[in-house]
């Protein structure tokens, strides 16, 4: 892999708000972008391991769960009230969850929720100060999205079927679309948005679908993929590019090129309808 280089001058002073920050690509993430001069803020599940990034690099931190939507919802209030600017909002929490389908205190699909609707939530109650910040948000997808088969909004909890990879690859192309109609509503009132496949990650994100596919993860086929560091690297150079000019809006990229999702991605009707029924389900 090429040596990582990026634009210091793009991302020096910015504050950057990355969830999912207390371990793997975020972590690495916010070390970079740390370490590029941004004004990095974290945002994590676990208290020890989010406090501990925290302290390393010296920066703030909140702790939010996103399989409740209360959470997220106090997560939007405390950023606005501390922070009346944002210019990147990195949504980048998420992960493969159990084998046995599970449905939040919310009532929705673990999966769908954590990895799309509350990211959808956390961006729509911070659009005002993202819009008048004029804003990049990158969502972090996965090549998974190409296999998720297709995509029903009427079963959103997945009650006609549950696989814990399909829900994760369902979750994905939501990301991907939810990309593009923030580009389609947004775009002409400031706001930059991308999505990215990071690359097959030595991370603890698949650590809590457990059984043997958990295990095989974790403990054999970590050691042939590639480091969080290397797995970040499009989110850094997102990042610390130029909307229009190093990447287009809209796009989903991995290594930093712009690379082929599902053909529902495609589908400007399906990204509309999504938005709406999202809207509905995080009851805004």
């Amino acid at each position: 892999m090429k040596s990582l280089e990026y634009k210091e001058t793009a991302i020096k002073g910015k504050t950057a708000i990355i969830t999912g920050a207390s371990d793997g690509i975020g972590a690495a993430a916010a070390r970079a972008l740390h370490g590029l001069g941004a004004r990095v803020v974290i945002v994590g599940r676990s208290p020890d391991k989010t406090e501990k990034i925290a302290k390393e690099l010296g920066v703030p931190y909140y702790i939010a769960d996103f399989s409740k939507f209360e959470d997220v919802r106090n997560l939007a209030a405390h950023i606005k009230k501390d922070y009346g600017h944002i210019d990147i909002l990195a949504n980048n929490a998420g992960g493969v969850m159990g084998v046995r389908r599970e449905l939040t205190v919310d009532g929705n699909e673990m999966t769908i929720q954590v990895d799309h609707l509350s990211p959808f939530l956390l961006t729509h109650l911070l659009m005002d100060t993202l819009t008048a910040s004029h804003a990049m948000i990158i969502n972090t997808a996965s090549a998974t999205n190409r296999f998720s088969g297709t995509l029903d909004l009427d079963d959103m909890k997945l009650e006609r079927g549950y696989g814990r990879f399909s829900a994760y690859g369902k979750a994905k192309l939501m990301n991907i679309l939810f990309t593009k109609e923030l580009v389609t509503r947004f775009g002409e009132k400031g706001i930059h948005a991308v999505s990215f496949h990071p690359g097959v990650v030595a991370t603890n994100f698949s650590a809590s679908s457990g059984g043997f596919v958990g295990f095989f993860y974790q403990s054999i086929l970590n050691r042939f993929l590639l480091s969080p560091a290397e797995g970040a690297d499009t989110l850094v150079w997102l990042a610390t590019s130029w909307p229009g000019v190093d990447w287009i809006s809209g796009e989903y990229y991995t290594k930093r090129k712009i690379y082929h999702a599902n053909c529902q991605a495609y589908n400007v009707k399906l990204a509309h309808d999504l938005w709406e029924r999202s809207l509905t389900l995080v009851g805004a």
